[in-house]
């Protein structure tokens, strides 16, 4: 199929649709996916993330579902009737089924077929009086599929098709007994697609146990590098990777970006720095209610919010064609997650840039992952303040002098009296400054500072402290303030727990935090004397998220006083749990 066929060719004549949705020829997985010695049989449907692979598998099984809607009687609940769909999809997250629904729904309209989508976070009663009106098309997450199936309001009898969407997340998620429960409601003769970005050797092995004489369908070689992303490397330090990521979105801030950290805690904490730096940023993860995440999802594509704080399984379904950049604030575990995160830019024939951080030295696992990834990268400077600053200035001054070219009406008389007033009393100079100024103001958010990553020589390193998820940080120098916290190990603190939540209230880095000491009922952490100041503003705000942990500088007076056997006296005792004068910060 070397010519490039005409949208005219859709099956099921979906052409007209496409060409409503903006699409003026096919990619080169949709192309790949009508050839007709492809008919019937089973397919390993692969390509890169953001190259139209939910549209190709919806030509796929647009036939079918053609015929079965032309069949279909008009829409009704019949509630003594399950679902008995032509074609099934499994999607290993609940962002995923939403796009997947999304896309068909569009896709399938002038055929008036129903899609319907359920997944887990969702009310079970109010899915099966939606299955109730029969639907061609289901989409759904493993267990809430195989639940419906369980409970009679789903039946298989009359599938054609089963299709695997993000086969290899379906693994890495556990899904596999799942996928083999669903499987036992489905006919033996059908005909079964898994759809994936990257196909590992598991998911090979997956493969070949659920899939019959199957052939694989690639729009691009598997591992091929988007040619429409740039990538970026820039070394930082494991405890200057949040300040490196305000001065990315500070020197771009024009970029819709996607921020991808490990944890769902860190997705939080980074959030959280990304606001105290004047960027409105948002934190997607599993945590979330499906209500919230739904919201901070619309939010980010409809561009309300710009800046994106996600974990790898979170952001699995981000249908959102326009982010400028994607920054993998933690290192990805290998090159199919890399290939899956840098591939959320540089869609639908835009152009993205992905910036990876990483320790020096991790250099030599960086340059494998690369390799193995089929991609090639420039590493690059941390931006600088001044670089900011400077690039802030250009942005303001590019923005006033485009107003003035495109100005088409005069200004009012009162602007012009106002402005005449100004002029008599300063200088034009001193008076385009200010408003300068106060625009920087308005729109800039606040750089930091941050050396770019260097091994230390070896008579530089300090002892190392363990962080709040296991990553190495070195003991800050210089002096210290103590600080009580009323949170202990009866209570469930631990080491890392209390520097992430210090750390999140304090709006500090791990850098200018010093010793941590647990005890049973309280415990104690130091905070550079640089940063003690603001660190009490911070923590005396309120906390939603840990209402009863309070903090209050340690006061040495407070020690317990022994009596003449040596044991603290209860007068001592009560001094010592009675809050000293010292306020809580």
């Amino acid at each position: 199929m070397s010519e490039l066929l005409p949208l005219e060719q859709a099956p099921a004549g979906l052409g007209a649709a496409l060409r409503k949705a903006g699409f003026e020829s096919f990619t080169s997985i949709q192309q790949a996916i009508l050839d007709p010695e492809l008919a019937g049989r089973d397919l390993r449907i692969s390509s890169q993330t953001g190259s139209g692979k939910t549209v190709a598998l919806g030509l796929l099984l647009a036939p079918s579902v053609a015929i079965a809607a032309a069949m279909a009687k008009p829409k009704k609940a019949r509630r003594s009737a399950p679902a008995a769909p032509v074609a099934l999809l499994i999607a290993p997250t609940r962002e995923l089924a939403g796009q997947l629904g999304r896309e068909l729904r569009w896709l399938y309209e002038p055929l008036a077929a129903r899609v319907l989508v359920v997944t887990g976070g969702t009310s079970v009663m109010q899915e099966r009086s939606q299955l109730s009106t029969l639907p061609q098309v289901v989409i759904g997450t493993p267990g809430r599929l195989l639940d419906h199936l369980k409970a009679g309001a789903l039946e298989l009898d009359r599938l054609q098709t089963v299709a695997l969407d993000e086969a290899d997340e379906m693994l890495d998620m556990n899904f596999e007994e799942e996928l083999d429960g669903i499987l036992d409601f489905a006919p033996d003769v059908r005909r079964t697609h898994l759809v994936s970005a990257t196909f590992p050797r598991e998911v090979v092995r997956l493969a070949d146990r659920l899939q019959q004489d199957a052939v694989s369908v690639q729009g691009t070689a598997l591992g091929k590098a988007n040619a429409d992303i740039e990538h970026l490397v820039m070394h930082v330090r494991q405890a200057d990777r949040f300040n490196a990521a305000t001065n990315v979105l500070l020197r771009y801030p024009e970029d819709k970006t996607l921020l991808f950290v490990r944890t769902r805690t860190e997705t939080v904490r980074l959030a959280d720095e990304l606001c105290a730096a004047g960027l409105a940023a948002r934190a997607l993860n599993g945590e979330m209610t499906q209500r919230e995440r739904t919201a901070t999802f619309t939010q980010f594509r409809n561009g309300t919010i710009r800046y994106l704080v996600a974990t790898d399984v979170a952001a699995r379904g981000l249908d959102v064609h326009d982010i400028g950049r994607v920054i993998q604030v933690d290192l990805p575990d290998n090159a199919d997650v890399f290939t899956h995160r840098s591939g959320r830019t540089g869609r639908a024939g835009r152009r993205g840039t992905n910036v990876l951080f990483a320790a020096a030295r991790a250099e030599r696992r960086v340059q494998s992952m690369l390799r193995a990834a089929r991609v090639d990268a420039r590493l690059v400077p941390i931006p600088t303040p001044e670089e900011i600053f400077a690039a802030a200035d250009e942005r303001t001054g590019d923005s006033f002098l485009r107003d003035l070219a495109n100005q088409t009406v005069e200004p009012d008389s009162r602007a012009t009296a106002l402005a005449e007033r100004l002029l008599a009393e300063h200088s034009p100079t001193e008076l385009v400054a200010c408003l300068l100024k106060r625009e920087a103001k308005r729109v800039q958010g606040t750089p930091k500072r941050v050396r770019d990553d260097a091994k230390p020589a070896r008579h530089e390193r300090s002892p190392r402290k363990v962080g709040p998820n296991g990553q190495s940080r070195r003991r800050p120098q210089g002096d210290f303030v103590t600080y009580q916290v009323s949170w202990g190990g009866q209570a469930g603190a631990d080491t890392r727990k209390l520097l992430a939540m210090v750390c999140r209230r304090g709006g500090v880095s791990s850098e200018v935090v010093g010793a941590i000491r647990v005890l049973p009922k309280s415990s104690t952490v130091e905070i550079a004397a640089s940063a003690a100041q603001s660190f009490e503003r911070a923590v005396a705000r309120p906390d939603k998220r840990n209402p009863r942990a309070r903090f209050r500088r340690w006061d040495p007076r407070a020690k317990v006083k022994a009596d003449t056997t040596g044991k603290p006296g209860a007068k001592a005792k009560r001094e010592q749990r009675r809050p000293s004068s010292a306020r809580y910060a």
